[in-house]
């Protein structure tokens, strides 16, 4: 069983990934891995730069978008229009995977691509609570 959260066909949320879990992530047809987490949260935590080697050699884009507490508006925009340019599936993570679907579903609510009543249907079935991050 994957460790990788489905969301919607596009993009899939997990608590922090270990290195190894890259080709993991590949084999199951990702082809983007998104790192919501700021680099120094634990100790024990991988770096960026080593999360971006391991996403490399296993075939997959990566991008930082580090996220403390809540979204910015920029992270927001930054992280839509990275998956509005993106056709193939996309992996997010942070420490628990909330920050990822957080930032997601703020930026399909900004765009009007999804209503709120939608996106907080989907976070339930993903296990995440929405209904009191996405405005009304």
């Amino acid at each position: 069983m994957s460790k990788f959260t489905r969301v919607t066909e596009q993009i899939s949320v997990a608590p922090q990934v270990a290195l190894g879990d890259m080709a993991a992530a590949a084999a199951e047809g990702f082809t983007l891995v998104i790192n919501n987490r700021p680099d120094g949260e634990d100790a024990s935590q991988p770096t960026s730069a080593q999360m971006e080697a391991a996403a490399k050699a296993a075939g997959l884009a990566y991008v930082h978008i580090p996220v403390r507490g809540a979204p910015t508006l920029d992270q927001v925009e930054e992280e839509r229009l990275l998956l509005e340019g993106h056709t193939g599936r996309v992996l997010a993570f942070c420490r628990s995977g909330t920050r990822s679907i957080v930032t997601w579903s703020l930026g399909q609510a900004m765009a009007g691509d999804r209503t709120r009543e939608e996106l907080v249907a989907l976070g339930d079935a993903a296990g995440y609570d929405l209904a009191n991050v996405l405005p009304r």
